[in-house]
């Protein structure tokens, strides 16, 4: 059995970003680390507060709790 190494990509993680922000710059790090507009990952996390039944605010508010500021 031969040893080949185990290649790994270097890991990325979410921060909150300090430029890009409303409120606490979750989902403008979040937009940054995806690559997409922070403005449609807001209107995202609107749609699933208001469908949602304030799931939106419980997930936000735990991110802003959980993700290092950049």
């Amino acid at each position: 059995m031969e040893n080949t190494p185990v290649t790994t990509s270097p890991r990325t993680t979410i921060r909150r970003s300090r430029t890009d922000r409303m409120v606490a710059g979750v989902c403008g790090g979040a937009a940054a680390h995806l690559g997409v507009d922070a403005n449609l990952l807001r209107l995202g996390l609107v749609l699933l507060t208001v469908f949602g039944v304030g799931l939106g605010v419980v997930a936000y508010v735990a991110a802003w709790v959980l993700l290092p500021e950049e």
